[in-house]
Formats: structure tokens, C-alpha cells, sequence
């Protein structure tokens, strides 16, 4: 019989498949290392002449760009009289930016009516131009993406949210909070809430109790007398098999009221190399809150901590929202000198930033650390009986596209 003729392999590694089996190991094994030594050596050939040209190396930088889902996030279309825009996907700083752009201080001068060469009689006033701009739900890539790690605009609320929601919004000065900390009936999760006392500051801890002989205080019994109490807002822990699984901060004296779910708690004691929370009133880091409600949210929590921090305390509290998550860590700072084997601290455009060429930032987590997302947002005070309460709610489909997100 002829030899066995070898057919074109449909794998792309291998240019074809031999019968035999060690010898089809052999040729990958073979067509692995050339592959690999010729990555190698093209990187190194590019190693070389962008160390002759550095302006190489900054262009390949420029380009490569990974494609993450941050980057590919989508934007809900509206106009500028959306009302207060809760449940929709909206960056507030660009739909600002477009208002100033187009009010009549920005435009240049002679470009009114008389100075426009097109005849005035020629423009068609239909009935549609006129009527209000409505509400478009397409979704459009955005042009220019933002880093998750952009500091959150609090300046950048719209009027509409904030006479929906005035005790959050208020401008007069935020008061000292004083915070209420509570947990679910018959919890056991009385380390955790008092941990989370450490956490806020002014905050005391109330456990509940279902005892015969006791009474079972509702959530607006408690902020009723938390409200009597100069309290400014109730923190609810609730629990699932003796583990943290929620928490719902109520604003008080009138709401509204916040539901979040929570994973991955992790204690301070439990991190590698942490360190010791002090009673400092601590600085407050907010990340990525860009939507009406993700401003809703981030004045919800900038309401918990003390307007002035302490900063002798050296602590800073980071509230870091990526994709609807809200990470909650806390630590410790020092500013030290450079090392020489450590680079410069460089902003976001790559660039070093002048003046702290030779300062580093060392961080010492202090704990606890956990994962958030909002669930429900009510107006009053806990789930109210009829659904014309509740102002927001997540639901499953929400998370349907995958590159869009609600905060």
C-alpha cells in the first residue's frame, strides 16, 4: 500500500497533523519554541529602536490602549430638561458641559439673526422643531473615556435632583453627623456593627432585641426616637446565616432610605500587614459617581463622615465605585522620601507631577474591607407600602448590557 498522504490540519498552530502521535508532539513542541523566539526576538529589535527613538515608545504606548469594559461603557441620550434623570444612565459633567456650550454667553458675537447671511423666511418652524425635546433611550459609545479612578463632582448636581432630595442636597452647611447603628432582630453580628462604629465617626451601636418580654421596635419606631435624639442618620445591619449581607442607611429625620447588599467582608485583623484605626475623623475619597444616581449615592455617604477631617489622624476612607460596585477601604498614609529604585509619581496624563518628584505615599490598610451595590432607593422612611415610593429599584435586566451601568 502507498504512503498514508497527510491532509491540511484545521489547527492554527500546526501548518498540518502527522498521524503518528509523538510526532505530532514533537512538531508542536518544535513549532511552540520558533513562535516564542520570534516574539522574543521582535520584542527585543523594538526594545532597541525605541531606545534610540523615545518618541517610539511613547506612540506604541498611546495606541495601546486595552479595551475594557470601562472603556466601551455606553451613555443613555438626553437633553437638557431630563428632570431629575434618577433611572437614567447619564454623564452629569458632559450633559453641564454641552448647557454652557450652548448658552448665548458662549457663543461668539455676530452670529444673531441680523448678521446671518441665510434669509429668516426660509427656516421651516414646524410644529416639530417646536415641540419639547423628548427623552431618547439609545445607547452611543462614549467619544472620550474616563478613567474609573476620576475623583466624583459633587458641584455637578442637577437642580432637578436637588429639589427631589433637599435634605441631602441643602446649602447650608452639613451638620456634624451623629449615626445610629442598629442591626436586624435577634442578630448575632455584634462585632461587625461595632466595627462599623469605628468606622463612622460619632456613631453608636443599639442592639435589638426579640425577647418575650421586650418590645420589637419597627425600623420607623427607631428612627422616630433616633430623630428626638438629634440623630442625623440610622445604619442597618442586616444578616444571613451569621454573616453581613446588607446594610440600609436611612437619612434622617424623613428619608430617604438607601438598601445596599454587601459581600467580601473582611475585617482588619485579618489583613496582612494592617494596622490600628485611631478615633481621627477621617478624609473622604469618592470615585467614579458620575450618573444623577451616582451623585445621589455620594452625597448619601459623604452625609456619614464629619465635613472637616482631622488630619493629624493621617486616615482616608475610599468609597471606589467600578461597575456598580462600591468598594469600601480605609487606610493609613505617610509621605516619605523617594527611594532610588522607585519612580516618580506621575498624573493621569503619564506625566511626572511637578514638585513631588522625590515624595512617595506609603498606604497601611486598616480595615475592614468590603463590596457594596444599591438595590433600592425609597422616599420615606424603610419599604413603603405602595410601589409610588420607591424612587429607584435594581432589577435584573438591568445588568442585560454589560457595558452600561447605573452610578
Amino acid at each position: 500500500m502507498g504512503s498514508k498522504r497527510l491532509k491540511p490540519s484545521p489547527i492554527g498552530s500546526l501548518p498540518f497533523k502527522p498521524a503518528n502521535k509523538f510526532k505530532r508532539q514533537e512538531l508542536h513542541v518544535k513549532h511552540k519554541k520558533a513562535k516564542d523566539s520570534s516574539k522574543r526576538d521582535e520584542r527585543f529589535r523594538r526594545k532597541r529602536e525605541e531606545d534610540q527613538d523615545p518618541e517610539l515608545r511613547r506612540e506604541r504606548l498611546k495606541r495601546n490602549v486595552p479595551a475594557t469594559l470601562d472603556r466601551k461603557r455606553v451613555w443613555d441620550e438626553a437633553d437638557d430638561d431630563m428632570g431629575h434623570g434618577i433611572g437614567l444612565s447619564v454623564d452629569v459633567e458632559r450633559l453641564k458641559r454641552r448647557r454652557v456650550d450652548k448658552s448665548p454667553e458662549s457663543q461668539p458675537e455676530g452670529n444673531g439673526p441680523e448678521d446671518s447671511d441665510e434669509d429668516s423666511m426660509l427656516e421651516s418652524g414646524s410644529d416639530e422643531e417646536d415641540s419639547p425635546p423628548k427623552v431618547s433611550l439609545k445607547t452611543r459609545r462614549s467619544p472620550s473615556p474616563v478613567e474609573s479612578t476620576t475623583s466624583t463632582k459633587l458641584d455637578m448636581t442637577p437642580e432637578a435632583l436637588a429639589a427631589k432630595f433637599p435634605t441631602l442636597f441643602s446649602a447650608d452647611p452639613p451638620p456634624i453627623p451623629k449615626v445610629l447603628v442598629t442591626t436586624s432582630i435577634n442578630s448575632t453580628l455584634h462585632h461587625e456593627a461595632n466595627v462599623l462604629t469605628a468606622l463612622f465617626p460619632h456613631s453608636v451601636y443599639i442592639p435589638r432585641s426579640a425577647h418575650r418580654y421586650g418590645h420589637k421596635f419597627s425600623v420607623r419606631e427607631i428612627c422616630s426616637f433616633a430623630s428626638n435624639r438629634k440623630y442625623t442618620t440610622l445604619v442597618l445591619l442586616k444578616e444571613d446565616q451569621k454573616k453581613a449581607t446588607g446594610i440600609s442607611i436611612v437619612h434622617l429625620p424623613l428619608g430617604p432610605t438607601f438598601h445596599f447588599s454587601v459581600s467580601n467582608w473582611v475585617e482588619g485583623k485579618k489583613l496582612p500587614g494592617h494596622g490600628n484605626p485611631t478615633g481621627h475623623s477621617p478624609e473622604l475619597i469618592l470615585n467614579n459617581f458620575r450618573t444623577p444616581l451616582g451623585l445621589l449615592t455620594a452625597h448619601l455617604f459623604r452625609s456619614l463622615f464629619p465635613p472637616q477631617p482631622d488630619l493629624r489622624g493621617r486616615q482616608v476612607v475610599t468609597l471606589h465605585n467600578q461597575r456598580d460596585y462600591i468598594f469600601l477601604r480605609r487606610h493609613r498614609y505617610i509621605f516619605r522620601d523617594k527611594r532610588p529604585t522607585e519612580k516618580s509619581v506621575v498624573g493621569p496624563d503619564g506625566k511626572e507631577v511637578r514638585g513631588a518628584e522625590e515624595i512617595r505615599a506609603g498606604l497601611q490598610e486598616l480595615g475592614p474591607r468590603f463590596t457594596m451595590k444599591l438595590r433600592r432607593i425609597d422616599k420615606g422612611i424603610g419599604r413603603a407600602g405602595s410601589a409610588g415610593q420607591v424612587e429607584w429599584e435594581w432589577k435584573g435586566g438591568m445588568d442585560k448590557q454589560r457595558t452600561k451601568f447605573q452610578l
